[in-house]
């Protein structure tokens, strides 16, 4: 490891999460049995890459998925909240998830494309920018830049999933998109404000430190988490959180006819694999995701950027302020 790499991250992160995450990354290849939440890593097995692909192109159904994975679609997802402020109501969050950009770069041309016909105020990254687990990552970091073209004058926030190496850190920043890696960052429209959450990996790393991340939020405040993978939507739901984007699941990527997904490789009841939902008081976005993951081919699940627009289930027309014992939770249960 570089000692500026290693000196930079750990000044941008601190000395135990930069240490942490390289520690991992550099132990070994990334395990296909044991570590992170599951314990099949199949993204990790790079025979299977291969075997996968020779199977469908058997099939015949290898050409077809390939051409599947240009088709991006643009869904809209509309969400109410409470006590949302008045001036956040139409606010739209742009979601791209799991872009594995050097995977297929020309889907990440297509993306790119497609965002030209989108209208919003923020965009938000849900990890997987590298198509590996390991090896070099500026590849990756090289074939995004279609859509940093197309992102332009669109504030971005990201976090990292676990094909990403916590070293992509300085060039993802450089290219203006702002990492939160258990962090956050107040959104504001005049005197309102909301908070915008950012976990790093609690899949494979288990890097995810949602107290730290969420510890400048004040308690009565509308707050947005994200994170790589569903996973860890217990410990989010039941910190008082209103919504939680994530992806990492691919909605399964290659499924069955009407979208059944063969495997999500994520510990999450399978009604969280796709699309919206909810658990207790948080709603819940998962994306299928925009790029590909093990082999460039989608079956039965387009890949998809989401359109999500902020909705205030109540508006209050005195002061619009938040009643004081909205979330009274969190104030005691921020624990990860």
């Amino acid at each position: 490891m570089d000692d500026d790499i290693l000196r930079l991250l750990e000044e941008r992160l601190g000395a135990v999460h930069a240490r942490q995450r390289l520690g991992i990354e550099s132990e070994h290849d990334p395990q296909v049995f044991g570590q992170g939440l599951n314990f099949f890593h199949p993204e990790n097995w790079y025979s299977a890459h291969a075997f996968i692909a020779y199977a469908l192109k058997l099939s015949g159904l290898y050409w077809r998925g390939r051409r599947n994975t240009l088709d991006i679609r643009v869904r809209h997802n509309e969400v109410a909240i409470e006590c949302l402020p008045k001036a956040f109501d139409g606010f739209r969050l742009l979601h791209l998830s799991d872009l594995h950009s050097d995977l297929n770069p020309p889907a990440m041309r297509a993306v790119a494309e497609a965002i030209d016909d989108v209208s919003a105020d923020i965009c938000v990254m849900t990890g997987d920018y590298r198509g590996q687990t390991f090896g070099p990552f500026e590849p990756a970091l090289a074939h995004l830049a279609p859509l940093q073209a197309a992102l332009a004058g669109l504030p971005v926030y990201a976090v990292f999933g676990n094909h990403d190496s916590v070293r992509m850190l300085p060039g993802m920043e450089a290219m203006g998109f702002n990492m939160l890696l258990n962090e956050s960052v107040t959104l504001s429209r005049g005197d309102a404000h909301i908070a915008l959450v950012g976990l790093d990996d609690a899949h494979y790393y288990r890097v995810d430190n949602l107290a730290a991340a969420a510890a400048g939020v004040p308690p009565d405040r509308v707050s947005i988490l994200l994170s790589h993978t569903p996973e860890i939507y217990r410990q989010v739901a039941h910190a008082g959180f209103d919504l939680m984007l994530c992806g990492h699941t691919h909605g399964g990527q290659i499924c069955l006819p009407g979208g059944i997904p063969l495997t999500l490789d994520s510990r999450c009841p399978r009604w969280m694999g796709r699309g919206s939902w909810r658990y207790r008081s948080m709603q819940g976005y998962t994306s299928a995701g925009a790029g590909t993951s093990i082999v460039p081919v989608r079956l039965n699940c387009p890949p998809e950027m989401t359109v999500h627009t902020l909705r205030s289930a109540r508006l209050n027309t005195d002061d619009d302020v938040a009643p004081k014992n909205k979330k009274s939770a969190r104030s005691t249960d921020w624990r990860s």
